[in-house]
């Protein structure tokens, strides 16, 4: 536990010092987890997706248990284990995390106690163990406990099986983090996007760990390659869609990036890009707070190359 306590100060100073030259942002309130509901989507095939608060997470039933993707927070896992004894009475094998992002793993721990095997590209498990800090709010998470980080990692590809389903595991390599994993459940024709894809918003994009906004125009591009029109797509936030919502989701990004890169080009700084709201059309659309505009703006800003 001491070793624990000094590595999260020694983080909270290193990180500490490269936030003098952004300006940091308020964090986001905490949900009040009592009044979350989790809702279920069929996807059919016997897979399910679970909306709660945070990440969206995927279940596919096996003949002998199940293989789940992301977890969370720790303070839904009742809620989570209650939904998914609703769908079947096969045990969590393998849970899955699209990265390290503590709204997608944030149940780790509570699902590993329960005997699920946590698999991850390897830099998820280095990003849990050694604890981050949001570029944006400049919010430091300590490091996740040995229980919660990944047993299985994988460098590129992977594979897993339980009786009557698998689960194809590919990392796009900084898209939205360095770490990311997308799933394809074959049978079902059911593709686990993660946060390389947001539905109906904006997306985060963590740029101090690998992400940026042409990263995650270039890992869309590798979805959009992968998928067929009729594929069942789960994405990280937002309601699950098909390969047009994914085309959809580039055209934003695309149009989004290049109104932000021709302010920046122009010498407008970060608040002034904020205030000018260059994406006004999409704000409406999706109904975002005057954070999330704001937040997007600010992490495709800071990815641009300059």
């Amino acid at each position: 536990m001491r070793t624990r306590l000094i590595a999260t100060a020694a983080l909270i100073l290193l990180l500490g010092l490269s936030a003098h030259t952004q300006q940091l942002q308020p964090a986001a309130p905490e949900p009040d987890f009592d009044k979350i509901a989790i809702k279920t989507t069929d996807l059919g095939n016997r897979i399910y997706m679970l909306e709660g608060v945070g990440g969206n997470i995927t279940v596919a039933i096996a003949d002998d248990g199940v293989i789940m993707v992301d977890s969370q927070f720790v303070q839904l896992y009742g809620k989570i284990k209650t939904a998914i004894a609703s769908l079947t009475n096969q045990p969590v094998r393998y849970l899955i995390n699209t990265h390290f992002h503590r709204d997608h793993t944030g149940a780790n721990e509570a699902f590993a106690k329960d005997g699920a095997t946590i698999v991850a590209h390897e830099n998820v498990r280095l990003r849990l163990a050694a604890g981050s800090r949001s570029g944006v709010t400049g919010n430091v998470v300590p490091p996740a406990p040995a229980m919660a980080l990944p047993k299985l990692t994988y460098q590129d590809s992977m594979t897993i099986r339980l009786q009557g389903r698998s689960a194809e595991l590919k990392h796009a390599a900084d898209v939205h983090t360095d770490g990311d994993t997308y799933i394809y459940f074959t049978d079902a024709n059911v593709l686990v996007a993660g946060d390389l894809a947001f539905f109906g918003r904006y997306p985060n994009i963590d740029f101090l760990y690998g992400g940026s906004i042409d990263g995650m125009i270039r890992g869309v591009d590798e979805l959009l390659a992968f998928v067929k029109e009729d594929t069942k797509i789960v994405p990280g936030h937002g309601p699950a869609g098909i390969k047009a919502t994914l085309r959809d989701y580039r055209v934003m990004l695309v149009i989004a990036r290049d109104r932000i890169a021709k302010l920046k080009a122009a010498g407008n700084s970060e608040d002034e890009i904020v205030a000018a709201r260059p994406n006004a059309d999409y704000d409406a659309k999706f109904g975002v707070d005057a954070r999330a505009i704001g937040n997007f703006i600010r992490v495709v800003y800071r990815s641009l190359k300059d």
